[in-house]
Order: C-alpha cells, then sequence, then structure tokens
C-alpha cells in the first residue's frame, strides 16, 4: 500500500530539510512534464507502509502566474497527494501564514509544520499551537527540521492523519462580483484579516521591537554593505577551499600511484595498449576528477551552508539583487558568481540557494562565463610570450570586460526561457534574524551533497572521458599518431578562419576537458615533448618547459592567433567536472547540451572576431 505527502512552503521555509530527512537516498529528481520546474520525489517506509514525499515547487503565494505556483496548485487540485504538508516559520509567523490563507481555499487535507521553533524560541516567542491547531481545524506540530529528533513524531502524525485526515475550518471570504483591480486587493484584505483571526493570542512575546543591529546597519547600507558582503562570500570560498583541499591532494595521487603498476600488471598479461592506458591513466584520472568535484561539493556546502543557515544569505541576496536583476536573477545569484572565479563547479553547486529551477540554470549558464582559477594560471603565461608585462594586464582587464559583456549575451539568450520577465518580480524575501548554525545538520547536509555528486558524476565523467580518450589516444605516444592530430589537420582550412592552427585548436578542444591541460598539450604540439594523453591527464603534475614553449609558439604562431587563443579558450566549456556538475544540479542533459554548445559555438566565434580585428593593428 502506498501513500502520497506533498510538502508545500515557502523558499527557505525548511522544505528541503524535511524531504531529505524523511526520504534519505530514496530520491528521484527532475522536472515536472512540460516544465522547466524542478521536481523532487521520494518514499520512506514506516510500520510496513510506504509513503511517497514530493516537495512541491517553493513560492510565496497560490494565486500567481508563475510556473511554481501554477504547478503547486494543479498538483493540489488532482488530489495526487493524499496528505498536505505546510511548512512555516514560527519565528515570522504572521507573514508565513499567507501561504496557509491561500491554500485554505483548496479544501484538501492537510497539517501545518510550525517549523524553526527554536528561532522562535530566541525571539522570546511563545506560540500557544493548540490554540491554532482548534482554530485552523488541523493538527499543528511545533518542529526544528535541522534537528533529528521530532521526525518519529512527524511520522506518526502522516500516518494518523491519512486515516482520518483533518481540513481547514475555515477559509477567507471571497469578494463580490467587482472589477479585478478591487477583486486583487479585497481579496488581500480578506486573507490578512483571516490570518489575524486565527492568530489572535497564539504568539506572545517579552522581546522589545526588533531593530537592526549595528552590524545589519552596515550590511544593508547601500555601498558599504556591498563590501561587507563580498568580503564575506570571499571569506567563506576561501574555507570552502581549504576544506576541500586535504581531499584533492590526496586524489591528485592516485593517476601517478596506480599508473605504474595497473601498466605494468597488464602489458605483462598481454593485453592490448589502448586498454592498458584506459585502466592506467583514464580511469584512475575520472576517480582523481570525481572525487575533486566531491570535495568542492563538500566544502561549498559546509561553508554556504552556515551561511545560508545563520541568516546571512539573505543579507547578500538583498545588496545584489538590483544588479543581478539585469540579468534576469536574483539577488541571491551573487555567491555562485563569486564563487565561479575560484571554481565553476562551487560556482554551479551554489546555485542551489536560487528560489526555482529556472532561476539556477540561469544562473549556471551565467556563471559558465566567470573565468575560473584554473584559467588564469594560462592566460599570464600565454600573454607574456607575445604581449609583454603592460599586454598581458591590457589583455587581464578586456577579458574581464568581455566576461561582463558574456554574462549579459548569456541572460538575453537563455532568460527568456528560463525566467521569461512576465514571471519576473522583484525579490521578495525576509531578513531573517541571526541564529545559531545547526552544524551536525550541516556536516550531514554536506556530505550527502558531496556523496551524490560523486556517485552521479562517476559514470557522466567516465563517458566524456572516454569519448576524449578515443580521440587522444596514440599507440607511438607522438600526437601526430592520434586521431584528434588528423582531424585537427584535415579541418585546419576551416579553424585557420577563426583564428586557430591545428596546435591552438588541439589545445582549444583539450581546454574544454580541462583547463589545467592548456599549456601541456600546447607543450606536446609545439615542443613534442610528451604525448597529448599525458599532458591532459596528468596536467596537474607534468610541467612544460616554458622557454622553450615560447620560442617555438612565438616563431610558429602569429600575435592575432595568441591572442583569438586565449579569448577561445577562456570561453570555451569550463571543463568536464563542471559540465558534468552542471548537467547532475540542472538534472537536463538537454539544458546543458545547449548550454555547452552555446558556449563552445560562441567561443570560436570570439576567437574570429578578435583574431580578424587584432591582424588589423598586431
Amino acid at each position: 500500500m502506498n501513500k502520497s505527502i506533498a510538502l508545500l512552503g515557502q523558499p527557505n521555509s525548511g522544505k528541503s530539510t524535511v524531504f531529505n530527512a524523511l526520504t534519505g537516498s530514496h530520491q528521484h529528481v527532475g522536472n515536472w512534464p512540460g516544465k522547466t520546474v524542478e521536481k523532487n520525489d521520494g518514499f520512506y517506509t514506516y510500520k510496513g507502509t510506504r509513503y511517497t514525499v514530493t516537495d512541491l515547487p517553493g513560492s510565496y503565494g497560490l494565486s500567481g502566474n508563475s510556473d511554481e505556483e501554477i504547478i503547486t496548485v494543479e498538483y493540489i487540485r488532482s488530489g495526487k497527494a493524499d496528505l498536505i504538508c505546510i511548512l512555516v516559520d514560527a519565528s515570522q509567523l504572521e507573514r508565513s501564514m499567507f501561504m496557509v490563507a491561500e491554500f485554505a481555499s483548496l479544501d484538501k487535507p492537510a497539517v501545518l509544520l510550525l517549523n524553526m521553533m527554536d528561532v522562535a524560541k530566541a525571539q522570546k516567542k511563545e506560540i500557544d499551537h493548540k490554540l491554532l491547531e482548534q482554530r485552523l481545524g488541523i493538527p499543528v506540530l511545533p518542529f526544528i527540521a535541522a534537528e533529528n529528533a521530532g521526525y518519529e513524531e512527524l511520522k506518526e502524525l502522516f500516518a494518523r492523519e491519512l486515516d482520518t485526515p483533518h481540513k481547514l475550518a475555515s477559509a477567507p471570504e471571497a469578494p463580490g462580483s467587482i472589477d479585478s483591480a478591487e477583486a486583487v486587493h479585497s481579496q488581500s484584505q480578506a486573507k490578512y484579516s483571516w490570518i489575524a483571526n486565527m492568530l489572535d493570542g497564539v504568539t506572545r512575546t517579552n522581546s522589545p521591537v526588533y531593530k537592526l543591529s549595528k552590524f545589519d546597519q552596515l550590511a544593508t547600507s547601500p555601498v558599504k554593505g556591498k563590501f561587507l558582503c563580498l568580503g564575506i562570500v570571499l571569506v567563506a570560498f576561501l574555507i570552502a577551499m581549504i576544506v576541500c583541499v586535504p581531499v584533492m591532494s590526496i586524489a591528485q595521487m592516485i593517476p601517478r600511484l596506480l599508473y605504474e603498476p595497473v601498466s605494468s600488471l597488464l602489458t605483462g598479461w598481454n593485453v592490448h595498449p589502448w586498454l592498458v592506458s584506459v585502466f592506467s591513466m583514464m580511469l584512475p584520472n575520472v576517480i582523481y576528477f570525481t572525487l575533486s568535484m566531491a570535495s568542492f561539493v563538500f566544502g561549498v556546502n559546509l561553508a554556504f551552508g552556515y551561511l545560508e543557515e545563520i541568516g546571512f544569505l539573505a543579507r547578500a541576496a538583498y545588496q545584489f539583487d538590483g544588479v543581478l536583476s539585469r540579468l534576469g536573477l536574483q539577488g541571491k545569484a551573487i555567491c555562485p558568481v563569486l564563487m565561479g572565479f575560484g571554481c565553476t563547479i562551487g560556482g554551479a553547486c551554489g546555485t542551489r540557494i536560487m528560489d526555482n529551477w529556472g532561476q539556477r540554470m540561469l544562473a549556471m549558464a551565467v556563471v559558465w562565463a566567470v573565468p575560473c582559477g584554473a584559467i588564469w594560471g594560462v592566460i599570464p603565461v600565454i600573454s607574456a610570450m607575445f604581449f609583454g608585462p603592460i599586454g598581458t594586464l591590457l589583455v587581464c582587464m578586456a577579458i574581464l570586460l568581455y566576461m561582463v559583456l558574456m554574462m549579459w549575451i548569456v541572460s538575453k539568450i537563455f532568460g527568456s526561457q528560463l525566467a521569461p520577465k512576465e514571471n519576473r518580480s522583484g525579490m521578495i524575501m525576509e531578513l531573517p534574524p541571526y541564529h545559531k548554525a545547526h552544524w551536525k545538520h550541516i556536516l550531514k547536509e554536506a556530505f550527502m551533497k558531496a556523496l551524490d555528486i560523486f556517485k552521479r558524476a562517476l559514470g557522466t565523467v567516465t563517458l566524456v572521458s572516454l569519448v576524449f580518450y578515443i580521440f587522444a589516444f596514440s599507440s607511438s605516444g607522438s600526437i601526430q599518431d592520434s586521431l584528434l592530430y588528423r582531424v585537427g589537420t584535415f579541418i585546419e582550412p576551416v579553424t585557420r578562419f577563426f583564428g586557430l592552427g591545428w596546435q591552438t585548436f588541439m589545445a582549444f578542444l583539450s581546454s574544454a576537458f580541462a583547463k589545467e591541460a592548456v599549456l601541456g598539450v600546447l607543450n606536446a604540439a609545439f615542443v613534442g615533448q610528451g604525448g597529448l594523453l599525458e599532458a591532459t591527464f596528468f596536467s596537474k603534475t607534468a610541467a612544460a618547459d616554458s622557454a622553450a614553449l615560447a620560442l617555438s609558439m612565438t616563431q610558429t604562431i602569429s600575435k592575432p592567433e595568441a591572442l583569438a587563443f586565449l579569448f577561445a579558450c577562456t570561453f570555451n566549456v569550463p571543463c568536464v567536472m563542471a559540465l558534468t556538475t552542471t548537467y547532475r544540479e540542472s538534472h537536463s542533459l538537454r539544458w546543458t547540451a545547449r548550454v555547452a554548445l552555446f558556449y563552445i559555438g560562441s567561443a570560436l566565434v570570439l576567437s574570429c572576431i578578435v583574431y580578424h580585428i587584432a591582424s588589423l593593428f598586431l
């Protein structure tokens, strides 16, 4: 026997925390049919009965026209859920009850979860949940979603209510036959009046009227607040990097430790050289890539989960909402954008704080335009060979300026579908009171997300690596014997139009696999030192001969080609791990492929433009 429960609430009401705690690893994430809105389903078993849980899209109401609200209302009306669990923030009960007022007219069985009771208690608020339960006519359960205690009681409540369901005893009165503008106003007034009646005498507080602290006055100031928020977000990202570096350092040793023994063993068994290289070089690197990715996810979720839990991210979102709204994004996107300068993987994972799927996907597409830390290790080296110190500074400034333009272009191309103008509105959010973080919950969530991304990414990274491996493999170890070389030289008349010769074009392709591989691939192509596979898969430990590379490149290619190559690599697909993370975070192969193809195509167009313009002046 299977029974269905749906979780309903505003963003940041704790729905995802409850969903994860109930369903654990028994989850399926995708999109609602025909909509770019994330759909979370899972199940748990309690006393022999299986319960399906659906996490409905977070929204601030049910009477709007956004995809989230339409999907939620249609799902509730369809009767697919046997019970609706409405979550509200107990620390801001008057405002959170608006969702309950809108749900009341749907006339469906429900229970009310008073989440964040610990925050309400810290504010010296007392809530008479029994009185509220009596007035609403449905069970009301005080709750702290971030703590393990209470979930058995919640499951028992669900089981009991599914046997003998209750509906809200009353609903806000609908207005009479009046024009639409008055009707909307009248409906809102009726809902606020209903909320006031329901909560009359329910909440008591001994705390004084809330006033902004000195820190909040600084955090919300127009200019100083932006610098403060930027500083704290950057420190959080630094902490995330510090957390993941030990795991990455250990993971980085795996390819080197396994290469010789595995290669010797398989060669001794007379295994084909291609399979020897797959098992000795490619697969150990796949493990290294996925472990590194998982460690990034863990560090980012740990640091930014803390900032979100204590209430700081709401301040950062408030500060940058006006700027990012021009890109069709909300202020919350400032965190993943800044994280993108360090690592695109972290930026993609950071989009989890966005309110809906469309905003998340658009934010990930925009983050791809931010040059990550790995490419900043390539740009100065190549630029200095051709343009000197002053020229290198100008190249870096030009790349940063184009980054802003690229973010705007991406928002214009994809924003109309992912975040349509008619569905955009000013960011609606509270400045929640600061409160203590639940470290056990934060650590558990960060670990579960890292484990999930590792398991899900392993297959994808293996597949992409295998495709690249087939093109880059050479039985002799010489780059000239690889399929990639043959393809590159065959289409060189075409790539020349885009300003790239076969050597720079191969390095451009390798940059989509890993930005760290660019210098090694260039060294293999121009100097002839090392194979293409070693240059790519051992890019972290292989050192290119900079002097020899500089001499060969400056004698072989022109300044316009070098400049075109730098722009093409920088704004190409970030890397295979970023590609995989975006797919796993968006759960949409179609949209990930669309964004990837756009970046590859636009990088080549940019290379063409830069090359032909530079040819006129250099």
